[in-house]
């Protein structure tokens, strides 16, 4: 069997100590985000991402050494485990190697070679597999098989019986497979037609298209499946029949004897009927695995980078959900998130009551002491900005608007969630609130929407939503945690996501706020039902309380090292109140040497470190170094743009093939990968991250398709 351990150092290039260590800590219960954070000197500093990497690999080949289990045990019962098969199957180390090998021995329906067994056949077949001299032709051998009641009436009838059991035998080899999925892979192409040449589609490009399956990028794989599940395409994967057969035969065929010419036919027939359908099937699955990782990964990069955008703080907000025949949902947040007032206005067809708009902006700004309006890029939303931007323009307001991505924003709105905690409002209200909301915060309010709704991947509706919903869900988690969560204001949705806690204890912890007021220490965490000391080890660091007794619950520094923490404070010579009133930025020169000070207070210099960063500068946001937003774009429609026109936009989204970029009128920008930088990218994510503000120029303008294409490489 194989050393887990070993193998997965070996896969990340770290010590089998390392990984013993942490499969320790997952199997006694430690979440991810804690070992990361708080358990930095059993992991040897193992990152996040590190940490999730082993964590998936540990689960894959625990299951891989049980599934291997399973078959010794079933091969073993029926009485057919050989030394050598039982050292093939403890020695693989991936899951299609050992179910190759379980293959002859999985039971199976009724074929044409298990009914020429059950008639007596095999022993022919064996004959022609070991290419016997039997001094007969194979004809004449074949007559001593036949069977009448079986079904094999003549010579013929028997050989041909013989050969299917022989093209099974064939199939069922886990050496030939190997050989031949090789080939496939290397050699095959998906060839791609339309199922109706006639008709106009977005699939037009492969109506009559060909690649190697080796080098057909991910996006078009997802893209030909989506057509293809459609019935807009009919795909195809083409191989070399007759090298793939020739190949085989050289793998099996000894010598020119009386039974050539029937192995040669039952080679041929193994790889057409039986072996080349299960590989091209294989291969389409594996294609759409790769391109589904591959898009889960870059859906899961945008995400974290839109959670992580900047918060907008101080914003007094009048949110704007654009629409045409409805109207315009408004709702007005004081900076805080709070509602304050709430209504519609009608500043685009078929009212255009733009006046009428005009005078209820300036009375909620005048009444609510308004200084940004949020404005939804959904429909109506051009018309709606020509609208505000107008108002600004008139006003001697201080006032400043943007644009915001309202991708999700009608799921939250009408959600249980949504309900629950705005049940007097209607789902357009809400709408609307969350927009605003976005902007204040985007990590508190996205939280609320699940992953897959947001909008900033590519396919997400094709993906594996399991393997999708939780690859986003590692990402809101390692976010979530980076950033810390205010104890007294979270909602239940952002506490589902705090390590170690569950959504149903999430809703507990709101309770029990709600039933004995704000919490004022973290140790009032332990009285929270269902809420357990493995789940107050795991959760305590991430939750934060401002104003607390402790001043050191306002920090990312664990309870199990307060004790360290307040050492450091004292020789300091600074009061747990210093915190408070901003950190102690010097603290480092203050206290020495880390790694001395590490031995005498007994903890890790990493732990030590850590905690002499966080006392320097408490609670800090690290969304504070994301790019700030982007306000009052003077673009508004595709009329207003020429070729050559240099623009400041906000990437709003990052797919293998480029990126879109909000340059401020309805449609986005798409900056092609070859014009994302002057030097080569291999994909985009290396030069731009969701939420990223950058500098394009217009490429081309096609009005009638609403298309933009745009260059972040200045034309020289």
């Amino acid at each position: 069997m194989l050393d887990i351990n070993r193998t997965i150092a070996q896969e990340l290039s770290v010590s089998p100590a390392q990984i013993e260590s942490v499969i320790k800590l997952i199997d006694e219960g430690s979440t991810i985000p804690f070992i990361a954070r708080y358990r930095k000197e059993a992991t040897g500093g193992l990152d996040d991402t590190q940490l999730r990497t082993l964590e998936e690999r540990l689960t894959y080949l625990r299951n891989l050494e049980a599934r291997k289990a399973e078959i010794l045990n079933s091969i073993e019962e029926q009485g057919k485990l050989t030394d050598e098969l039982r050292a093939s199957i403890e020695g693989a180390t991936v899951m299609q190697r050992v179910e190759d090998l379980y293959k002859p021995f999985k039971k199976k329906r009724a074929t044409r070679a298990s009914k020429a067994r059950e008639a007596g056949l095999e022993p022919l077949a064996d004959l022609i597999l070991t290419q016997a001299r039997t001094g007969k032709s194979a004809l004449e051998t074949a007559a001593a098989f036949v069977d009448a009641e079986g079904g094999f009436a003549t010579a013929e009838a028997a050989l041909q019986g013989a050969k299917d059991i022989v093209a099974e035998v064939i199939a069922d080899d886990a050496e030939h497979t190997a050989a031949l999925r090789a080939f496939t892979k290397k050699t095959a192409t998906m060839a791609v037609e339309a199922t109706d040449g006639e008709e106009k589609s977005v699939y037009e490009p492969y109506y009559d298209f060909s690649e190697s399956a080796q080098r057909i990028p991910n996006h078009r794989v997802l893209a030909i499946n989506r057509g293809e599940k459609e019935g807009k395409l009919r795909v195809r994967v083409r191989t070399d029949q007759d090298a793939a057969i020739d190949q085989l035969g050289r793998r099996i065929v000894r010598h020119n004897g009386v039974f050539a010419e029937a192995l040669d036919e039952a080679i041929a027939d193994s790889y057409k009927r039986l072996i080349a359908p299960s590989l091209e099937r294989e291969l389409r699955s594996e294609l759409t695995e790769r391109a589904q990782a591959d898009a889960i990964r870059v859906f899961a990069k945008n995400t974290e980078s839109l959670l992580q955008q900047r918060p907008v703080k101080g914003a007094r907000i009048i949110a704007l959900d654009p629409g045409y025949r409805t109207g315009c949902k408004v709702a007005v947040l004081d900076e805080f998130g709070k509602l304050l007032d709430y209504t519609t206005v009608y500043p685009t067809p078929p009212r255009r009551d733009i006046e009428g708009t005009k005078r209820t902006l300036d009375s909620l700004v005048k009444r609510h002491r308004i200084n940004t309006i949020v404005i939804g890029n959904g429909t109506a939303s051009r018309e709606t900005e020509e609208v505000v931007s107008g108002f600004i323009a008139q006003s001697s307001a201080e006032l400043r608007y943007t644009i915001v991505n309202e991708a999700g924003a009608s799921v939250y709105s009408a959600s249980k969630l949504a309900s629950e905690e705005y049940p007097d409002l209607d789902v357009t209200t809400r709408g609307a609130m969350s927009l605003g909301r976005r902007l204040q915060d985007p990590l508190a309010e996205l939280v609320k929407i699940p992953p897959q709704s947001i909008g900033v991947g590519q396919y997400q509706h094709d993906l594996n939503q399991a393997e999708l919903g939780r690859a986003l869900g590692d990402v809101v988690e390692r976010v979530v945690n980076r950033v810390g969560v205010d104890l007294n204001t979270a909602s239940a949705s952002l506490l589902g996501y705090v390590s170690g806690i569950s959504p149903a204890v999430a809703k507990n912890i709101v309770v029990y706020r709600e039933e004995n007021g704000a919490f004022t220490d973290r140790k009032q965490l332990k009285n929270v039902p269902k809420l357990g000391p493995k789940a107050f080890l795991n959760c305590a660091g991430f939750l934060r309380i401002s104003d607390g007794a402790n001043p050191l619950d306002a920090t990312s520094v664990h309870p199990e090292s307060y004790a360290i923490a307040t050492e450091l404070l004292k020789r300091a010579g600074v009061k747990p109140s210093a915190l408070s009133a901003g950190g102690v930025p010097d603290i480092a020169k203050r206290i020495g040497n880390v790694a001395t000070l590490a031995d005498e207070l007994g903890c890790g210099v990493p732990t030590l470190r850590d905690i002499v960063a966080e006392l320097e500068k408490p609670g800090r946001d690290p969304r504070d170094d994301a790019p700030e937003v982007v306000f009052s774009k003077s673009v508004t429609s595709l009329d207003d743009l020429n070729v050559g026109m240099e623009l400041t936009g906000t990437v709003r989204n990052v797919v293998d093939f480029g990126a879109f970029v909000d340059i401020g009128v309805k449609q986005d920008g798409l900056v092609h990968i070859s014009k994302l930088s002057d030097r080569f990218v291999k994909h985009p994510s290396e030069v731009v991250s969701v939420g990223d503000t950058v500098t394009v120029w217009i490429e081309k303008i096609d009005k009638e398709r609403g298309k933009i294409s745009l260059s972040m490489v200045k034309e020289k």
